[in-house]
This record gives C-alpha cells, sequence and structure tokens, in this order.
C-alpha cells in the first residue's frame, strides 16, 4: 500500500514554504514569459478569457506560445493537438526522473503534482528530492513550488491580457529573452546524466536544423526525437545497471 512519509502540520508547513520560496528564481524568469503570452492573445483571435482559461487549464507555457501561433496561422485542429502534446512528452522523462521520489505517495497527491508540473518546478523539485533517499521527502515541497508557480503564471497572464491592448509595443522589447534565459538556468544544472546530454543535444541540433519546417513542426519533431533518444538511453541504463546486479 502506498503511504507518504509521516509529517506533522508544521514540517509540512514549513516544506510547503520552502518549495515556495525556493522557486522565487523561477518566478521572476518567467513573469516576462506570461507578459509576452498575454499580449500575444490581444492581437491573437481568441477573445481575452480564452487565453486566461489556457494559462488555467493548460498550465504549459511553450504549448501555449506554440499553440497561439498555430491557432493566429489557422492550422488544423490536429496539428494544434499533436504540435502541443508532443512539446509536453518532456514531462515524460520529468515523471521517470521523479517516480522514485513519489512513487509511495497516495494516489490524490500524484495526480496533483502532475498537475503542476513544469520546466521551473521540475528543476525545484529535482534538486530538493536529491538531497534525501527516495521516499523520505513528502510531498509538501513540491506543492509549494508547484502552487507558487502555477499562481505566479496566472498574475503574469492577466497582466499580459490587459495592459496587452494598450502597450501593442511589450512583444518587441526583447522580454522574450528572459524565457531563453530561464530555459538555460533550468537545462544546464540538469546535464549531468547521459540520458540528459543525449536528449538535450540531440533535439537541439535538430530543432536548429529544421526550423524552417512550416507550423513549427521542425520543433515538434525535435522534441519528440529527443524524448526517444533520452527514453532509449534511460532504458539502457537501466537494463545496464541490473545485469550489473546479477552478475
Amino acid at each position: 500500500m502506498n503511504a507518504s512519509p509521516v509529517t506533522t502540520s508544521s514540517d509540512a508547513r514549513r516544506e510547503f514554504i520552502a518549495g515556495a520560496r525556493d522557486t522565487i528564481p523561477m518566478m521572476v524568469g518567467a513573469a516576462p514569459f506570461g507578459v509576452i503570452f498575454g499580449t500575444l492573445v490581444t492581437a491573437s483571435p481568441l477573445a481575452l478569457w480564452h487565453g486566461q482559461l489556457m494559462s488555467l487549464a493548460v498550465f504549459a507555457g511553450s504549448a501555449q506560445f506554440i499553440g497561439i501561433g498555430l491557432i493566429a496561422g489557422n492550422a488544423s485542429f490536429a496539428v494544434i493537438w499533436a504540435t502541443t502534446f508532443v512539446v509536453n512528452l518532456r514531462h515524460v522523462l520529468y515523471s521517470a526522473t521523479l517516480a522514485p521520489y513519489v512513487a509511495r505517495l497516495p494516489v490524490r497527491w500524484r495526480w496533483a503534482l502532475s498537475g503542476l508540473l513544469t520546466d521551473e518546478v521540475f528543476a525545484v523539485a529535482y534538486a530538493h528530492y536529491q538531497k534525501r533517499a527516495p521516499g523520505e521527502i513528502g510531498p509538501h515541497y513540491f506543492f509549494g513550488s508547484g502552487l507558487a508557480m502555477y499562481l505566479n503564471w496566472q498574475a503574469w497572464t492577466l497582466i499580459g491580457l490587459l495592459f496587452g491592448a494598450a502597450f501593442p509595443g511589450l512583444k518587441s522589447l526583447g522580454l522574450d529573452f528572459a524565457m531563453v534565459a530561464t530555459f538555460i538556468a533550468i537545462i544546464v544544472p540538469q546535464l549531468v546524466a547521459v540520458r540528459f546530454v543525449a536528449a538535450a543535444l540531440a533535439s537541439g541540433v535538430l530543432a536548429f536544423a529544421w526550423q524552417g519546417w512550416p507550423y513549427k513542426l521542425g520543433l515538434l519533431a525535435a522534441v519528440l526525437v529527443g524524448v526517444v533518444i533520452g527514453m532509449l538511453v534511460t532504458v539502457a541504463e537501466a537494463k545496464h545497471r541490473l545485469k550489473e546486479r546479477t552478475q
């Protein structure tokens, strides 16, 4: 039977606050990203409330940006769905990495945490989990990080929606560089395992090589290849460890 680690209410509160606090740098990096997204919605065929609803329900910045671009380009529903689906497949690698640390949690916690998992939250939560053996840390740090990022994203999306129409030049101020800087800060510290390096190199090189494809399909294909390579390397490493233990 799955059971979460025993913690007192004060421990849970302390962990929750620590998770939110440690996510503040990521929240700052995501702020311009959210403003730009809201601004782009004001120039798209979508109503303003559609943009906020997308942030509330999807909560995936890269998928939302790609989705809004495809919608503005009159792409079909199938292309929009497939593209955003594959872009978010990187969460399979995140989930596989975090699985040993959350496997003992009740199902309700695993569902809640999966809904709050983003690139930034993964980076913060994984760094925290690595400090202890799997199963020794409860869900509250992860939850604090995820909820803080979720509320942060909603707030900056709303600001972009409200001020995007009044200041249409926002998207041309170079604020989108914050997105690049944030992803660099997330990715580089994670390149400590062969599977991460392999996935990053494959997807990065192919995304550059295929950037001329229509509807951002080059990015779609590059992400898919990166995810597949990362998963294959992960399986190969697991088989190798199993073989070593049985010898």
